[in-house]
């Protein structure tokens, strides 16, 4: 069952905003998210949090400057998904633009796993190296790092992920959310973290009189780069992260995108004749929204990360050759398309073997098949959750005898803090394990697989009530059909929405005028409000006819057809 539930709207910060001259509709969608004041809305980067407060950036600052100085070679450890990806990208352009010797390595997930492992370290040492720099790892690394510093190689580490009991003995450690960071955002992404170490290490370079204005106005190239890797990593969207975010659309909504973001949206629009790279910027849209990048560029981007090596899509990410990087883009979007293939197999495979158990007796879901792919669980665990909303996690075979485990969590259970519980309780169950509140990766041994799903599901039910399972759909609540308009959806996609800061949607009731099916398995909708006034919607996913009346979660979209743009509706749900 799916209970609709209308967004609290504090009366003080809504008169505030009217006030303050929002329309109806939008300050009522602005103080659901707790916005009390209309300086929390401000974008420009005048009002992005300073780095004087993140721990340890400015130490970091200097040590690269020392680096950068004494000609030493500096080598980035990324992440194999799209935040890593990005802050790869980051790190390796920004410090390139400030005069680094510097080059990367991405550890394949299939051979190495997740991390600055002693593995990767011995890799990294091929190169000759003398200081690493991890982007979106790093933090619960200690033996990485010790091997690292035992091999003679200085390691700094930028991370945003939840610390252990015991941090490594790297060089310098920079992550908001380390012990004794009084940082105001603990939600900024990997790439975030990076951006801001760059921000330190330009301030440190000027102070040194060695840092001129261009190279100091190369940082703002990145802001794309930090937007896409934000939003696709599903971070908390507070104040500090929109403003990155919207500098960075800005600049994609401007042309000013990177050659291999450019090509992403190229390829994601379905364009057939994407090598004619002279018409792909005039085709690429000013209207480029925070969903496009977390629902069309990101999921591309992660491909090469789930299904081959990221270093294709870092390597997407650092040319500025569009006939390159629109090469590299198709080759993301077929894996993207092989991603979606793997990934409706096993979703078919995982409701079938369901079709003997009743989820609903339980708090969680712990899955396993020896034919699922390791890189796909965690979209796999993310869709088991949406539909049965409880906390999932999928496993897929890594190596002879250990499983690889991806899960996604509901509110109600912090899944990191989950695992450690279970890891106390069985000191010897869990391999290793990582993650935030809504999602973690782990590996066990496969004989431990039973013992596993018992002990997720004892302290998930513990930290778990009935209510918690309760699906719920929070809307804006009903929308005046005289707000229902072109000019308002234009008004809502200009804005930065996402994790913390969701789009709005609505409920009310509507008579359908007229359904057919369109694309064989979607309903194209007519209709009409309670006073009487008709609109087009359609409702994905469905062929089977809609009643009369229904009672309908939506959010208002554009469709654009022969260039010729409409008011839409997107219908999310219906009873």
């Amino acid at each position: 069952m799916t209970q609709i539930t209308p967004r609290e709207i504090p009366a003080t910060a809504l008169q505030h905003l009217l006030e303050a001259g929002y329309s109806p509709a939008m300050a009522k969608i602005f103080a659901a998210r707790g916005i009390t004041d209309t300086r929390q809305l401000e974008t420009t980067f005048t009002h992005l949090l300073p780095f004087d407060n993140l721990k340890n950036a400015k130490e970091m600052a200097r040590l690269l400057a020392d680096a950068i100085a004494a000609g030493k070679k500096l080598l980035v450890i990324a992440d194999y998904d799209c935040d890593g990806a990005t802050a790869c990208a980051v790190a390796v352009r920004g410090l390139r633009a400030f005069g680094a010797t510097v080059d990367f390595i991405v550890p394949n997930r299939f051979e190495y796993g997740y991390g600055l492992t002693p593995e990767i370290v011995q890799l990294a040492a091929q190169r000759k190296p003398d200081i690493l720099v991890t982007v979106d790892n790093g933090i619960a690394s200690v033996e990485g790092v010790a091997e690292a510093n035992r091999l003679g190689m200085q390691v700094f580490v930028t991370d945003h992920h939840l610390p252990g009991d015991t941090l490594p003995a790297a060089a310098c450690i920079v992550n908001p959310n380390q012990p004794g960071c009084t940082f105001a955002s603990k939600h900024l992404a990997g790439v975030g973290v990076m951006f801001y170490v760059l921000l330190a290490l330009r301030a440190e370079l000027r102070n040194r009189g060695q840092m001129t204005d261009e190279q100091g106005r190369k940082l703002l190239e990145l802001l794309d780069l930090v937007a896409l890797g934000t939003v696709a990593d599903v971070v908390r969207l507070d104040q500090n992260n929109r403003i990155l975010v919207q500098q960075g659309l800005q600049r994609i909504r401007s042309g000013r995108a990177c050659a291999g973001i450019n090509a992403l949206l190229q390829v994601s629009k379905g364009g057939k004749q994407a090598s004619r790279v002279a018409d792909a910027r005039k085709k690429l849209p000013g209207k480029v929204t925070s969903l496009d990048l977390g629902f069309t560029v990101g999921p591309r981007l992660n491909a090469a990360g789930r299904l081959d090596d990221m270093s294709l899509g870092i390597n997407n990410l650092l040319t500025n050759d569009d006939a390159v990087s629109m090469q590299i883009s198709s080759q993301l979007d077929s894996l993207n398309r092989e991603r979606r293939s793997i990934e409706t197999d096993m979703q078919d495979s995982a409701l079938a073997t369901l079709e003997s158990v009743d989820p609903h007796d339980g708090f969680s879901l712990v899955l396993f098949d020896e034919t699922w792919h390791q890189g796909v669980i965690g979209i796999l665990a993310s869709r088991l959750k949406d539909k049965f909303h409880r906390p999932v996690i999928a496993f897929a075979q890594s190596s002879a005898g250990e499983l690889k485990g991806s899960g996604r969590s509901i509110s109600g259970l912090h899944l990191r803090d989950a695992l450690d519980l279970v890891s106390k309780r069985h000191p010897a169950l869990i391999k290793k394990f990582g993650g935030h509140a809504m999602a973690a990766g782990l590996s066990i041994a496969e004989a431990d697989f039973t013992l596993f799903v018992d002990a997720f599901e004892q302290v998930a039910g513990e930290l778990l009530s009935p209510n918690d399972l309760l699906a719920r759909i929070e809307t804006d609540g009903p929308l005046d059909s005289s707000a229902m308009t072109l000019d308002a959806a234009r008004l809502l996609d200009e804005q930065v929405w996402g994790q913390g800061f969701p789009a709005p949607q609505f409920d009310d009731d509507f008579e359908v005028v007229s359904q057919r099916v369109v694309g064989e398995k979607h309903l194209k909708l007519r209709l009409a409000t309670e006073e009487g006034n008709e609109i087009d919607a359609i409702l994905f996913g469905q062929n089977e006819p809609l009643p009369e009346y229904i009672h309908a979660v939506y959010s208002l979209s554009i469709n654009e057809y022969n260039g010729k743009q409409t008011l839409q509706l997107i219908v999310k749900h219906w009873e």
